[in-house]
């Protein structure tokens, strides 16, 4: 089988070509797109060449690990059946190129247990559900008492706040510099921080991957404060050790979502703790990809675009 894909041929060279598909298993699905998310963060550093040195990194490479689709096939050992939605967070099945992260596609070959049903009534919002169960990884083993700050007000951070809440925390306070992301939000403060005068917050949560962040904080911590690491860094991330020595900091770094984080996010949209409402903020055909993510990274207005992969 072949698909069209977006590829990445080099760092700031994009398109949408023709790949080759492995051959699907018995266990496998064969899923065709119906929307893919751009990741300003892990993408971004693919596209600028910026990414360090990752497992599976390298050019050719398909992008993407926001997918949503609809299973085409289903081999004989799978449970799923053919007109399932499901949400894809990515993909490793192209012959001709890298997948990292592979859902980037109009068709794709994916394992069954790297899949989940989702609920059509949640539409293209399903493609955020790799960003909630990053979310809910990083906020899964913080302390829930004292008051909580997000650094970052894009997607990310806006869902770190929804879920905090959504687990009887007070609401947090978060900080964004940027103007047009200021906005957004009925249920926690959004700010600047030279506009916030707290120094006694239990955590801090990074979504902002800007490589000063400890030092930034760390001021604004209380003894034992912890610092979670969010984002995706492309450089050493660095910071002044005698000002940390001082708060006793723990400093902790988030890492891959797991599946209990995403089947909790689930539980969450069920019971309609949790909303995915007003997150997506710009939509571009998948024949529009090269000017589409290039929105993404550089306006700051763009909280999220998606790509249709139906016309």
């Amino acid at each position: 089988m072949r698909t069209d894909a977006i590829v990445l041929e080099e760092p700031r060279a994009l398109g949408v070509r023709q790949v080759e598909l492995t051959e699907p298993g018995e266990s496998d699905v064969v899923v065709d797109m119906l929307w893919s998310g751009i990741s300003t963060g892990t993408e971004k550093l693919l596209w600028s060449g910026e990414m360090p040195w990752f497992p599976g990194f390298g050019y050719p490479l398909v992008p993407g690990y926001e997918g949503v689709g609809i299973v085409a096939d289903a081999g004989p050992a799978s449970p799923l059946s053919r007109g399932q939605r499901v949400f894809v967070p990515g993909a490793t099945c192209f012959a001709d190129a890298r997948g990292l992260f592979g859902a980037s596609a109009a068709r794709l070959v994916v394992p069954s247990q790297r899949v989940t049903p989702v609920d059509e009534a949640l539409g293209e919002r399903a493609v955020l559900l790799s960003l909630a169960a990053t979310a809910q990884h990083a906020i899964s083993s913080s302390p829930q008492a004292g008051p909580t700050l997000i650094v970052g007000h894009g997607v990310l951070g806006r869902l770190l706040a929804r879920l905090l809440i959504a687990r009887g925390d007070e609401p947090p306070t978060v900080w964004e510099s940027q103007r047009e992301r200021q906005s957004g939000s009925d249920d926690y403060i959004v700010c600047q921080s030279t506009d916030d005068a707290c120094s006694d917050y239990a955590t801090v949560f990074d979504a902002s991957g800007d490589v000063t962040v400890i030092d930034l904080v760390t001021p604004r911590i209380r003894h034992h404060g912890e610092i979670v690491l969010g984002g995706f860094y492309a450089v050493p991330v660095a910071f002044n050790y005698p000002q940390a020595f001082m708060r006793e900091a723990r400093i902790r770094i988030a890492a891959e979502w797991q599946p209990e984080d995403l089947a909790e996010v689930m539980r969450l949209l069920d019971t309609g703790t949790l909303s995915l409402n007003g997150l997506i903020s710009h939509r571009a055909d998948v024949r529009d990809a090269a000017s589409a993510y290039e929105v993404a990274f550089e306006d700051p207005r763009c909280t999220k675009m998606i790509l249709a992969w139906r016309h």
